[in-house]
């Protein structure tokens, strides 16, 4: 609990009607549960982890406190006990962008004043530099092995798809055989991370990985028609809600264990880049939504500007 009941006590009066709002939320627990969280339901597609961070990290603590009574000490003290809770840097962050959001939505719709919301917004915790993990040849190879001894039927046929295709976990583990185009060699993911559909291109191995796939489902008596998913638990009979423990196992015996999943899809982009692809083309092949989100691979890029340098000399003089 964040514990400011002894901070803010006594009944709130409602406030009147704002923006066609019945009646004001009282806090910010009222004003997630009876407005935010509906319109995050009916629009977004990941509403249940943001209902399940909100849960976790602001039901009861800061989401207590009175709306009108909401100040950058609050917040500030709220971090703090973030921190002191032994969060990273990193996840704190991404409560900070909820908080923000929820404050910017209740400001849109009249909740809270333009003035109280100027002064409310939370900045970000310095985190350094974007960390980045990149496999090598050999870890690539140790880590597939290490996969296919673990009693798991897929781990290692999902973490070689994920490294032939620089998919995100979540994209390939909901994955079903309607989205493979093989006469294309295409992978349509109906829903990505920004919201929108995308195609993503299948290489020769990616094709014969998914041979792999349908293979072991077929030796598991497991369905594999158009409507099921690539990666089907045989207890479920539905796909995989996580690879992790699995996959902790394995990254653990192959002496990777600073080794995330996401990391298999920053080895793809690295593996392009480092081979002449350039940051459009990787852009691309990411599914990044800008070219920005990109920009994090570019010192991965062989330097090619010294070399550039000697054009004007050869022009000029026949040297270089």
């Amino acid at each position: 609990m964040f514990g400011f009941n002894q901070l803010f006590s006594g009944n709130a009066e409602m406030a009147p009607s704002f923006n066609g709002l019945a009646k004001a939320p009282e806090n910010l627990d009222a004003f997630f549960d009876d407005h935010y969280y509906p319109h995050c339901k009916a629009t977004i597609k990941t509403h249940r982890h943001t209902w399940l961070t909100y849960e976790k990290h602001f039901r009861g603590g800061l989401g207590f406190v009175k709306l009108k009574e909401l100040d950058n000490r609050i917040l500030n003290q709220w971090v703090r006990e973030q921190i002191g809770l032994g969060f990273k840097y990193s996840t704190i962050n991404k409560h900070i962008f909820l908080v923000n959001r929820l404050l910017g939505t209740a400001r849109n719709w009249g909740v809270i004043p333009d003035i109280q919301f100027y002064n409310l917004k939370l900045k970000k915790l310095p985190t350094g530099d974007y960390r980045q993990r990149f496999l090598s040849q050999d870890e690539m190879h140790r880590l597939v092995a290490e996969c296919d001894k673990v009693n798991h039927p897929y781990l290692a046929l999902f973490v070689q798809f994920l490294l032939l295709t620089g998919a995100r976990k979540g994209e390939a583990r909901m994955a079903r055989w309607r989205d493979i185009d093989f006469q294309n060699r295409v992978w349509r993911v109906p829903v990505s991370k920004n919201g929108r559909s995308r195609r993503i291109m299948l290489s020769s191995g990616a094709i014969a990985t998914l041979d792999r796939i349908r293979q072991t489902s077929e030796q598991l008596f497991l369905p594999n028609d158009k409507n099921d998913y690539l990666f089907i638990n045989p207890k479920t009979r539905t796909c995989y809600h996580s690879f992790h423990a699995a996959f902790f196992k394995a990254r653990d015996a192959a002496g990777l264990s600073d080794v995330r999943i996401h990391d298999l899809r920053h080895t793809f982009a690295s593996v392009l880049i480092n081979r002449g692809v350039s940051l459009y083309e990787v852009q691309e092949l990411l599914g990044h939504s800008n070219a920005q989100m990109t920009q994090r691979y570019a010192h991965l890029q062989p330097n090619e500007l010294q070399r550039r340098t000697e054009i004007m000399g050869q022009l000029m003089f026949g040297i270089g």
